[in-house]
């Protein structure tokens, strides 16, 4: 039973026993989502910064050096923004808050010396003292002690033997580029060109920082004391003597193995939107390009130069430079929002925006068009989204169920190839274990993340929560009408039981932390069907319930993810994260109950005067560990979708009680 509110005179009754007077919510709703709806691309989509920490800046003005191509006023304004990033200890966070990171507080140094700045400066001693009180730039990790060696600033001993030829390994070798993640992989093929031949960085100004040792680089024999396991001691040791053969590699070897390498990457150059689309993967192809001998002045190459500087947000005195950029992701989850508000209101401004959201998305679906991802799926028809503008090799299954949710939500004849193709493809790229990667279907071979390059610990693409039940969430709308899906959706339902922590929440490796699974495992339970009553909801509900701050908020710090005894809570609520609770417990059959109550409340108390939220925390793992992010439009869009999704049930609530009374007459 659907009701217009537009037209609905007794709407008041809707809020029996709430503390919310309608105009207040409604008000709040309206003004977020006309700010929101202001947003819109003209083209159809939304995209908002994606922020990182400072070692993305950093590595911009160290690409400018290595290349000799740097661009004064720019980096003025980098160096502004890297000052302004500093910890109060003179360190460098992984996000904001958090405590310092040595490989990107080295980056951030020498990134500024780099600059200009005096190593004299408070701000230079602070940061030198620091580093230095950690162990010194040798206690950097594996990115970062590459940039140094092409530097000259560590001999190549200081860094993993990566030769080129692992381009040439068989399929059955344990290390192969069809066993890693796609960003892995992207990263991984230009940089073995540029280890094997040990390149040196132009380094126009012949900048150094000896200054950062503790012992002098060339007698320092600790660079690989972070490999402690015994599998990953016995891999160094076999790359210690393959760097000992390393001479007796024929060259007719090196140069096929190397013309493999380029071959593969300028095939993924991927235009305008760089090879990956992630800032990392396009440096050091553009930089490989130019060890290759492609001129300043090819087609290619100047369009991945191009590439790198569209991550580029430039304002009046500062500058940062983005890891890639997320319209699909943003686009598809405003979507969402919108489409929760308007479930009851008819709002011709509203839908014209959503209109023209979807057909842009599905002007972005990817169809026939080459992808690692075949691989493992070689017969599997296309039909995915990428996260970014353009990344045509790489879909992302998470982006591909958001997307396609709104198309099947929108009820519209015009999207049904759309949502046919995306429900075949997500339904082929189930995992063995019944779980959803990112990229890749059983990435998997876990031993690979102790070889010493592997230091970060992501080298792989395993399935997850977060990703899976956003996949059910979108087949459970099909499952009526495409009854094949219905094994799909029951494997995958396992998959998250077996997820479940012991104290009922989920991980979340693609957003803070266990509030965001939580949240995509309950959201995707509901439209799988699984029962209410289910005692991995009612134990989820119980822990949501239990990390509710005094305020009303929900709050998670990135912290959780390096001590789970911290899940689930943070210093401060967020909008983020409150909005996220409040979704989880909506989809659980929480509504009305006083903690959701609370937490409406705490979002309309803390709504800005723009309509917006604003909350400054780091929202998001990149890699869990060593890289965060900050979704700008997070706390814009999830917040309306929770007030969206609350009128909605109090509505349905106030709709039964009305036919309930309506009937009683015929029971009487």
């Amino acid at each position: 039973m659907r009701t217009d509110i537009s037209s609905f005179t007794g709407f008041d009754s809707a809020y029996a026993g709430s503390c919310y007077l309608p105009n207040t919510l409604d008000s709040a709703i309206d003004r977020a989502k006309d700010q929101l709806i202001g947003l819109q691309n003209q083209e159809g989509y939304w995209v908002f910064e994606l922020e990182a920490d400072c070692t993305i800046p950093s590595e911009y003005i160290l690409m400018m050096h290595y290349m000799d191509e740097i661009d004064t006023p720019l980096q003025v304004k980098i160096v502004n923004f890297l000052r302004s990033q500093q910890n109060a200890d003179g360190s460098y966070p992984l996000y904001k808050g958090g405590a310092g990171d040595i490989s990107g507080t080295i980056k951030a140094y020498y990134a500024m010396k780099m600059a200009g700045d005096s190593i004299q400066a408070a701000h230079m001693v602070k940061a030198r003292d620091w580093i230095l009180a950690q162990g010194g730039a040798a206690r950097a990790n594996v990115f970062t002690r590459i940039m140094l060696a092409m530097f000259e600033q560590i001999p190549w001993r200081g860094v993993p033997f990566m030769p080129v030829e692992i381009m040439l390994l068989p399929k059955w070798f344990p290390f192969h580029l069809d066993k890693v993640s796609y960003w892995s992989r992207t990263v991984m093929v230009p940089l073995f060109i540029l280890c094997t031949y040990r390149v040196k960085a132009r380094n126009p100004h012949k900048i150094d920082v000896a200054e950062l040792f503790v012992t002098p680089p060339d007698e320092e024999k600790n660079y690989f004391a972070h490999v402690k396991t015994p599998l990953g001691k016995a891999i160094l040791a076999v790359e210690r003597m393959g760097r000992q053969m390393e001479p007796l590699i024929p060259g007719f070897i090196r140069r096929k193995a190397t013309a493999k390498a380029q071959d593969w990457f300028m095939e993924r150059l991927n235009g305008y939107d760089g090879l990956g689309a992630i800032f990392t993967a396009m440096v050091n192809a553009y930089e490989a390009m130019d060890y290759l001998g492609i001129p300043p002045d090819n087609e290619q190459r100047r369009i991945a130069r191009e590439a790198i500087n569209r991550l580029l947000v430039v304002n009046d005195d500062m500058a940062y430079c983005q890891p890639c950029v997320s319209p699909v992701w943003d686009t598809g989850l405003v979507s969402l929002a919108l489409q929760e508000v308007g479930r009851h209101q008819h709002d011709p401004h509203s839908r014209q925006a959503l209109k023209s959201a979807l057909h842009w998305l599905a002007g972005k679906q990817l169809r026939d068009e080459p992808g690692d991802w075949r691989i493992q799926r070689p017969n599997l028809p296309g039909g995915g989204w990428a996260f970014q503008f353009g990344n045509s090799y790489y879909p992302d299954v998470d982006d591909t169920a958001v997307a396609a949710l709104a198309m099947v939500q929108a009820e519209d004849q015009e999207f049904a190839e759309n949502i046919d193709r995306a429900g075949i493809w997500i339904a082929g790229m189930q995992s063995g274990n019944g779980g959803y990667g990112a990229f890749d279907a059983d990435n998997t071979h876990y031993y690979l993340n102790h070889i010493p390059f592997a230091d970060h610990g992501a080298l792989l693409d395993p399935p997850t929560a977060d990703v899976s039940a956003r996949c059910i969430m979108f087949l459970g709308k099909l499952v009526d009408l495409h009854p094949e899906y219905r094994a799909v959706i029951d494997n995958c339902i396992d998959y998250l039981r077996n997820e479940q922590e012991s104290d009922g929440c989920w991980f979340g490796r693609w957003g803070t932390n266990y509030i965001y699974g939580t949240w995509s495992v309950l959201v995707g339970f509901e439209v799988a069907g699984v029962a209410k009553c289910d005692p991995s909801i009612l134990k989820a509900i119980i822990w949501l319930k239990s990390r509710q701050r005094p305020d009303g908020g929900w709050g998670e710090g990135n912290v959780s993810y390096h001590d789970a005894n911290r899940r689930g809570e943070f210093d401060t609520s967020t909008a983020f994260q409150t909005a996220l609770a409040l979704l989880a417990l909506l989809s659980a059959g929480e509504v009305g109950c006083a903690e959701v109550e609370a937490g409406v409340d705490y979002l309309l108390k803390t709504q800005q005067a723009d309509g917006f939220w604003n909350d400054e925390c780091f929202n998001a793992p990149g890699f869990p560990k060593v890289f965060y992010l900050k979704y700008h439009g997070y706390d814009k869009f999830f917040p309306l979708w929770a007030l969206g999704r609350y009128r909605n049930e109090r509505l349905a609530a106030f709709d039964y009680g009305n036919l309930q009374r309506s009937t009683s007459h015929i029971v009487n």
